[in-house]
């Protein structure tokens, strides 16, 4: 039996693959899998079988994936086109008779209005559809998210949005990446759903107050109207499409859609998530 990873280039898929290694995961057990194999050199030369997988072209059938193989499949990163490229991962492993999928998802992504959940819905319909014993991991916002908005701040002393008093439970990538890995390797998981996010929800006010403690200066959030944060993105070179997606996502913020703290990312991990100061202070390193 073997533990495949998708997406093994991307963050995600890389430090899950790094995590079933420090779990004790022999590295033969492994495969790691993505479109540009050349970034996954090292991992070769720590043992790690390394293949080609394009969500764009994916064959009938591969030599790596196996009957009770347990397969991780990560959430593309394509807006609009992840439905068909995740379909083709799915019916690949049911051909090769895998003997569970798990999918990095969306926060209750069958019963939300927020603005990333529909591709994420359906993917979950075709991997239920499949047959095939399955984990759903609802990945909940990563604190990396806002490295951008750091950068801002240390450059302007301001984080602007339009997300209100909402509250964001975030935890770093490296949380969710470690409990895909114990999902993955460990039992009792078949057709559980699980709520993935950090422990504590945060404010944009409490952002910036955290940005400043790390940068020793002062920062403030400035509340913007959706239509005035639309300007600013395009002011700032943003195209219409992203800077209405970014608007929409503040928007799902004010709204409460990702401050629910639900214990199950701690539970998983066998410990408290990485608070918000402890990733941002690893940001000014």
């Amino acid at each position: 039996m073997s533990f495949v990873v998708t997406g093994a280039t991307g963050p995600l898929g890389r430090r899950t693959v790094e995590s079933l290694l420090e779990r004790g995961v022999e590295p033969s057990e492994i495969v790691a899998t993505g479109r540009s194999v050349e970034k996954l050199a090292d991992l070769a030369q720590r043992g790690v079988r390394v293949e080609r997988l394009d969500f764009d072209d994916v064959p009938a059938s591969v030599p790596w994936l196996a009957a009770g193989d347990v397969l991780l499949l990560v959430s593309g990163s394509e807006v609009g086109r992840r439905v068909p490229q995740h379909t083709a991962v799915v019916e690949l492993a049911q051909r090769a008779g895998v003997s569970r999928i798990v999918y990095t998802s969306a926060p209750a992504a069958d019963d939300t209005t927020l603005v990333v959940a529909p591709e994420h819905a359906a993917t979950e319909q075709v991997i239920r559809a499949s047959g095939l014993p399955f984990t759903f991991l609802r990945n909940g916002w990563y604190t990396e998210n806002y490295l951008p908005t750091f950068e801002q701040a240390k450059a302007t002393g301001v984080v602007a949005g339009s997300a209100g008093d909402g509250r964001i439970a975030s935890a770093p990538r490296a949380d969710y990446a470690d409990a895909a890995a114990v999902a993955l390797s460990t039992e009792g998981h078949d057709g559980a759903v699980y709520e993935l996010s950090g422990d504590v929800a945060w404010s944009f006010d409490e952002l910036a107050f955290v940005f400043g403690e790390v940068l020793g200066r002062e920062v403030t959030y400035q509340r913007l109207t959706p239509d005035e944060h639309r300007a600013a993105l395009l002011d700032a070179g943003l195209d219409e499409g992203t800077a209405g997606f970014v608007v929409a996502l503040d928007g799902n913020a004010a709204e409460g859609l990702l401050g629910v703290t639900t214990g199950d990312l701690a539970r998983l991990l066998g410990r408290p998530t990485v608070p918000l100061a402890e990733t941002v202070s690893s940001w000014s390193r």
